[in-house]
């Protein structure tokens, strides 16, 4: 079997899937993840796609490594595309063979997979009442995001003591309404300073929260001062692009999950390397996911075979999920699980010409400036 093509597939807000094609008639799909920055990473595509036409697609190990070594530059846009085709040589390669991809990886650890949901609201109450349906839909674990203060010209600005006191109150507020038997997480975007990462965290450490998100810019010492001092646990690396620097995140901090992205990351060939990174140092994986079905498949069969899997993020905001009407069949949930699929490959199929039913939109995000003109990381 020789490969024959690599299609990029533009669909949706900021979906980017490839399809991996073969003489043999088989295919195999993936998504990438640089999600602001999909049109790039489509000219990545077929770069790469005329390097590795006529290889041998179950050489997917050999495949990575040619992407990942030889060539001359690194960067998201170049790491989405290496992560999009490596996912879709898994499916095609679980494919020929009949059987799931986590069959390739030594098998299922559990069989069925513990997500959480996104609980959004413009108020604290709001944000409070929609985690308490989500809980009475059966889901124990939820996340909230702390949103960034803006003035009328849409500039951020607040006082340190205004910052911590208003994740505070939401915080409260959504612990409030749902009780103590369930998981409630918080997600900063990177948001904060670390000062504020700190003492934020020692306001929030009596609502025992399941685990703080990148509470602030990716920097290993800093970020290691966080750790040690903010009393609840850590997570973060959703935008790091290489097993390397997962390794040197678990060798140098006390983070305590880590969320590497399939799409972002290297694909489920470096999922299960960075899994086992982490394994050896007792740090369990929340993979990142707030991108498609292929995403989403990834990341459950990277799940399915790990036996550090501590939970996965869900792309379903409050009670709804875009995922349902862009795959044939959707995924199975209940009680706050998901169900792995037992199908060949990654176990799911997209619509029909999905880049047509949903037309690409792009979203490319857009610059965040302080009161006073600086830049606000994000």
């Amino acid at each position: 079997m020789k490969i024959t093509e690599v299609r990029p597939v533009l669909a949706g807000g900021r979906y980017l899937f490839v399809e991996v094609l073969t003489d043999k008639g088989i295919s195999g799909w993936g998504e990438c993840g640089a999600w602001g920055f999909q049109r790039a990473t489509v000219e990545a595509l077929k770069q790469f796609g005329s390097l590795i036409e006529g290889l041998d697609p179950f050489r997917i190990e050999h495949i990575w490594n040619l992407l990942t070594r030889t060539m001359h530059f690194r960067g998201s846009v170049v790491q989405a595309a290496v992560s999009g085709i490596d996912i879709a040589l898994w499916d095609l390669k679980g494919k020929a063979f009949g059987v799931p991809c986590y069959e390739l990886l030594g098998g299922k650890v559990r069989d069925k997979i513990r997500i959480y949901i996104n609980a959004s609201g413009k108020t604290d109450d709001e944000a409070a009442a929609n985690a308490l349906a989500l809980k009475e839909k059966g889901f124990d674990a939820i996340r909230f995001t702390m949103p960034h203060a803006k003035d009328a010209d849409g500039r951020s600005y607040e006082p340190f003591s205004a910052v911590v006191e208003r994740l505070e109150r939401r915080m409260a507020s959504v612990r409030n309404a749902v009780g103590m038997d369930i998981d409630v997480a918080i997600e900063v975007h990177r948001g904060m300073k670390p000062a504020e990462a700190i003492d934020a965290g020692k306001a929030l450490a009596k609502y025992r929260p399941y685990f703080y998100e990148d509470p602030i810019p990716d920097n290993l010492d800093a970020m290691q001062h966080v750790i040690e001092e903010c009393e609840i646990p850590v997570a973060t690396g959703e935008r790091f692009i290489s097993i390397r620097e997962f390794d040197e995140l678990l060798s140098r901090t006390g983070v305590r999950y880590v969320r590497p992205d399939m799409c972002l990351a290297g694909g489920l060939t470096a999922g299960k390397k960075i899994a086992a990174i982490a394994e050896s140092k007792g740090v369990y994986l929340i993979p990142h996911n707030p991108l498609g079905p292929i995403s989403t498949a990834v990341c459950v069969q990277l799940n399915a075979c790990i036996p550090n899997f501590e939970i996965q993020e869900y792309p379903m905001v409050n009670d709804t999920c875009r995922l349902d009407s862009e795959m044939k069949e959707p995924f199975e949930i209940e009680k706050g699980f998901l169900k792995v699929p037992d199908g060949p490959g990654l176990g799911v199929s997209l619509i029909d010409d999905i880049g047509s039913v949903f037309p690409y939109k792009g979203n490319y995000g857009r610059l965040s400036l302080h009161e006073d003109g600086s830049v606000v990381d994000r």
